[in-house]
């Protein structure tokens, strides 16, 4: 196995940013999901989650160039926390936001079941579950629940759609004839990466629930409702303090050992 692509997210729900090489540290991959957009009037961390209400946050990009920038639909790019920004946004969303460094204590999201969002569509008022994020993270980054989201190209080639839908940070080569939905069986076990003695390690926690987010547009890419379908009818997995019977493609993970990750650094698993 190798490493395929490094991708990391400036602000949360937001389309990130490709990278050749990533350091990553007991709270992630540096410059992950650092930011948030937060709802003015309800103080939730604002996600694509709930697409009634944030689907338009995929429809802009961050990247890291000293500072955070984000890039709006006519191209423009401004700083994340610039004031200007805040307000294109508030504009853009319809909502009253602030873009925030600082995770509040408790800081939580509203997550509809994606059959819901399938069922009825992406502007429909079906019901939302509260959900604490970052449970799994001694960081106080704006990850959904551990540090690190990884995902496999054999689950991928078996969804047959871009890994962009699924927002990892780690795209992981297996070798041909690996099969879809291997993540779930890496539960517990080490991910060693290059050097076997000094590089980094992760080690994976939990299979990743999917929401509605896949299907949605992301940026150019337009809807693809079977990007989530395909998970809800081929890999439903008991997911601990999670529920039963989840929809999971990917899996998170913790780091055993800090490092810096590389394209194509040889991977094996412990």
């Amino acid at each position: 196995m190798r490493v395929l692509a490094l991708r990391r997210y400036p602000v949360k729900s937001l389309l990130g940013e490709d990278v050749t090489e990533a350091r990553i540290d007991a709270a992630g991959l540096h410059g992950d999901r650092t930011l948030a957009v937060i709802d003015t009037d309800t103080g939730l961390v604002a996600t694509a989650k709930h697409p009634r209400l944030w689907r338009r946050l995929l429809e802009l990009a961050a990247e890291t160039d000293g500072q955070v920038l984000i890039t709006f639909p006519d191209g423009t790019k401004l700083p994340a926390e610039d004031p200007e920004a805040g307000s294109r946004l508030s504009e853009l969303l319809g909502r009253a936001i602030t873009v925030s460094g600082v995770r509040p204590d408790g800081a939580s999201v509203e997550r509809p079941a994606p059959e819901d969002v399938l069922d009825q569509g992406v502007s429909a008022v079906v019901p939302a579950q509260t959900l604490q994020i970052g449970q799994g993270t001694p960081g106080s980054t704006f990850v959904d629940h551990s540090p690190i989201h990884l995902i496999s190209t054999a689950t991928l080639d078996h969804l047959d759609t871009e890994a962009i839908r699924y927002r990892p940070n780690l795209v992981i080569a297996t070798p041909p004839g690996t099969g879809a939905f291997v993540e779930n069986h890496w539960l517990g076990k080490e991910i060693r990466f290059g050097d076997a003695s000094t590089g980094a390690r992760l080690r994976v926690t939990l299979p990743t629930p999917r929401c509605a987010v896949p299907s949605l547009a992301h940026g150019t890419l337009p809807r693809n409702p079977q990007a989530v379908r395909a998970v809800l009818e081929g890999n439903r997995v008991d997911v601990a303090g999670l529920g039963k019977a989840m929809p999971c493609a990917g899996a998170y993970a913790e780091v055993v050992r800090p490092g810096t990750l590389h394209l194509d650094d040889p991977i094996t698993l412990a």
